[in-house]
């Protein structure tokens, strides 16, 4: 019988992939409905707080460690409130969201395979889990290349709309007044994803050295995770055979 923190923890998994799965449906809504995703994105450091941040081992050194990753999860979901308030002119509000985030997601992502590693059995919620994990990496991408776009315009081209800049705005022009939120994130969130799965449509580019590098980042994280988790799982499928034959 599970216990409950492992019960707690797999309801975790379960929190997770559903908070990812609402953001990637809001931004399959139609045009001007799409900014619902912003709450998705605002709850998603909050859901990591619940999720992830309860404890993993025991020790003084991971106490520490679990309440910096819920401190810096706060400070994440700070930095994205500010950044999704602030007007277009105001650049320098994503500086700290790529920081922040860039650590949030993969600090989570660590965190997430190390609780997969605890799990004894593969079930429905573990594969659940590996799996939010994987939407977890394509909407934090989506997230850092919008604010990259907000912090130096003209990091992404996209070859396949009308020209014009890749984060466009729901109203009839993009005006330096209006908040972040105003802006249409779905083409930078696809892109993240086809980039995570190094699929390259190549009808959006990145054109300046950091959103190279990013992408290559977010290319290489993409893979390192499907390699672990994927190597967790056969271990644990693997072990679970191992103890069948012994009980034969």
């Amino acid at each position: 019988m599970q216990s409950a923190h492992t019960r707690r923890r797999q309801n975790g998994y379960v929190s997770l992939l559903i908070t990812c799965l609402g953001v990637l449906i809001c931004l399959m809504l139609p045009h001007g409905l799409r900014q619902l995703a912003t709450i998705g994105y605002l709850a998603l450091p909050l859901v990591l707080i619940s999720s992830l941040g309860m404890p993993i081992d025991e020790g003084r050194w991971p106490t520490l460690r679990r309440h910096g990753f819920r401190l810096l999860g706060f400070v994440t979901w700070v930095a994205s409130l500010v950044w999704y308030l602030t007007p277009l002119s105001q650049t320098g509000t994503g500086v700290p969201l790529l920081v922040l985030w860039s650590v949030l997601v993969l600090w989570s992502c660590e965190r997430l395979i190390r609780n997969l590693a605890k799990e004894r059995q593969i079930n429905r919620e573990v594969l659940l889990g590996a799996l939010a994990g994987y939407l977890l990496l394509g909407l934090g991408a989506g997230l850092l290349f919008s604010a990259l776009e907000t912090v130096v315009p003209g990091s992404f081209i996209s070859t396949r709309t009308s020209p014009g800049p890749v984060l466009r705005p729901y109203g009839t022009g993009l005006n330096p007044a209006n908040p972040v939120w105003a802006l249409d994130f779905v083409e930078l969130n696809y892109f993240a994803f086809v980039t995570l799965t190094t699929t390259g449509y190549g009808d959006i580019h990145p054109v300046t050295a950091q959103s190279q590098m990013l992408c290559v980042m977010v290319a290489i994280a993409g893979t390192i995770y499907l390699a672990m988790v994927m190597g967790l799982l056969i271990s644990r499928y693997t072990a679970r055979g191992v103890e069948d034959d012994l009980e034969l």
